[in-house]
């Protein structure tokens, strides 16, 4: 009998091998899986964590606790000046990025949501390109826009007879790491525009809110959750970008340069490893901290819609 003709009958639907994996993956409720099987769910996870992330940190920290100077490593990351100033300047540039990328994507993503015009496909997919090219390709794009015989050297050369030249140093990197970042951004603001209730704005306008009020009361809470979480991408990414700050130069006092610096050149391993901790540490605290900021801001933003 086919299952169709059990249901019409009133019968349940009698239970076939391959509806297994449906019914393993489906179930939400805690104690419905076997604990056998529930383990075995995990173990790719359990394997990923181990080799991408507990191992290799585990062998970073021995290195830095076999050092000449074992746990007081650490404490020179604060005492040295290179290290300090290139900590700040990272940590500086990073929000900086962050920053300047949430205000140009929050307008653009905003406009190109509410918008409808011809090109429009087209900017969008322009203004995403930079997820299919590496660092050191976008590191290249710098150096033809701000490098020695970039655009901006030639145009300011020809108008005043002095070339414009930024992307050597630490403006260039800024440059690129936030042509790198607007993608990310980008598409997570047009992604909770299109969520937006119009309606709300227009109930805002007709009780004689200004402009300003019902951007800061209906449209920001509403984007909220996104411009916080693609901030929170955007401030990782530049923390530990490295691809565009070595074809730009070597010598830019970033902390993935100089963990570079340190490792391959001053085979200084331990200041390396702890440098390295350093940093997945603050980046580490930056997303855990944006997580639950996140879960109470999707909160308020969806009460302060309703």
């Amino acid at each position: 009998m086919s299952s169709v003709e059990h249901i019409k009958e009133g019968r349940s639907r009698p239970s076939f091998p391959w509806a297994f994996p449906s019914s393993l993956f489906g179930r939400a409720t805690p104690g419905a899986g076997s604990p056998a099987i529930l383990a075995l769910l995990m173990l790719p996870g359990l394997i990923i964590v181990a080799a991408f992330f507990a191992i290799p940190m585990a062998l970073v920290a021995m290195r830095v606790a076999d050092g000449p100077d074992g746990l007081a490593t650490y404490f020179v990351i604060l005492t040295n000046d290179r290290y300090l100033a290139s900590l700040i300047q990272t940590l500086v540039m990073s929000a900086g990025v962050t920053v300047t990328a949430l205000i140009l994507c929050g307008v653009c993503g905003l406009f190109l949501v509410r918008n409808r015009f011809a090109g429009r496909n087209v900017i969008t997919a322009l203004l995403t390109l930079p997820l299919s090219f590496p660092g050191t390709v976008v590191g290249f794009m710098v150096i033809m826009l701000a490098g020695r015989q970039g655009v901006i050297g030639s145009v300011t050369d020809a108008l005043w007879g002095e070339k414009i030249v930024f992307a050597y140093e630490i403006t260039g990197l800024f440059v690129g790491y936030l042509y790198f970042s607007i993608p990310r951004v980008i598409l997570a603001v047009m992604a909770s525009a299109e969520k937006l209730d119009p309606q709300l704005e227009e109930a805002a306008r007709s009780l004689g809110a200004p402009t300003w009020r019902v951007v800061r009361d209906v449209i920001l809470p509403g984007l909220m959750p996104g411009l916080v979480s693609s901030g929170a991408i955007c401030f990782a990414t530049a923390m530990g970008a490295f691809g565009t700050a070595f074809t730009l130069a070597t010598d830019i006092d970033v902390l993935p340069m100089v963990i570079y610096t340190e490792f391959t050149r001053n085979a200084n391993i331990a200041v390396a490893a702890a440098l390295s901790i350093a940093l997945g540490a603050m980046t580490w605290a930056v997303l855990a901290a944006v997580r639950i900021f996140v879960g109470n801001g999707a909160t308020s933003g969806t009460g302060g819609g309703a």
